[in-house]
């Protein structure tokens, strides 16, 4: 099997022209993708993720860069999240139901204003933050990175009987691969012991339902957590204040997981 990873981005900012003066460019975050194949489907999903890179809401890439990985270990097979929608009317309403949620599971109302800082902030990340749960403090170790899941995948009869049951709750065509990848990420991340609680809001400005994920709630699927056409978005982990950091994010970003 196969792991393949898309990333999509370009830079802003003014190179220097002669003038002696250089302005730092940024790299801003398009599209990114990912998923674990067979050999033979190499092609038809890097195609479907250069075409996904080139057609993004977030605007034209200057760069897109394809990795195509053998995977050299075993998968190991977790469970996917069980997954629901809630009725949500508002971003305001959308941030009570999160903070009710995280605080159930004992997070603290420092850490939750940290998460809420990051999901809002103007200036998105290509990964996750991770953030203790009692402190509230960051500890991902780039900042400006964070912290990448990556190398996942689902067993392709998984696949289908999830499609049909996203079909039946009526989630269109159009939103069933971008609920399909976020819920295998979340899984693989929920497998993970150390990790309590996600939020996640899409940096597209056409994508308004977030969702935040749990080992205890599932996928729970929030509509309107921000308005049409806001740019900002991210990811957060909210993680124990013991737990092992290089050996969460190892997990993370280089264990390939197959959901089944």
């Amino acid at each position: 099997m196969w792991s393949i990873r898309m990333r999509a981005s370009k830079k802003s900012g003014v190179r220097d022209q002669g003038s002696g003066v250089r302005q730092r460019q940024r790299e801003i975050h398009i599209s990114g993708a990912e998923g674990i194949y067979d050999e033979s489907e190499i092609r038809k999903a890097c195609e479907s993720y250069i075409k996904r890179a080139l057609t993004h809401s977030r605007g034209k890439p200057d760069e897109i860069i394809i990795t195509i990985e053998k995977i050299r270990q075993k998968p190991k097979t977790i469970s996917l999240l069980p997954v629901a929608t809630l009725k949500c009317s508002s971003p305001e309403k959308a941030r009570e139901i999160i903070t009710q949620k995280l605080k159930s599971l004992d997070i603290s109302k420092k850490a939750i204003d940290k998460g809420f800082a990051v999901l809002n902030s103007k200036k998105t990340m290509r990964g996750a933050s991770l953030i203790l749960l009692k402190s509230g403090r960051r500890i991902e170790p780039d900042k400006e990175r964070g912290v990448r899941v990556s190398r996942m995948g689902i067993e392709k009869s998984a696949e289908k009987k999830l499609s049909e049951k996203l079909s039946g709750a009526k989630i269109n065509t159009t939103r069933l691969r971008r609920v399909k990848e976020a819920l295998v990420l979340a899984s693989k991340a929920a497998s993970c012991r150390d990790i309590i609680a996600e939020v996640c809001i899409s940096d597209d400005p056409d994508y308004t339902t977030g969702y935040i994920a749990s080992k205890e709630s599932g996928y729970l699927r929030i509509p309107n957590i921000k308005r049409e056409k806001e740019m900002h978005g991210g990811r957060v982990f909210f993680i124990r204040e013991t737990a092992d950091i290089a050996g969460l994010i190892s997990y993370l970003e280089r264990k390939p997981v197959i959901v089944i």
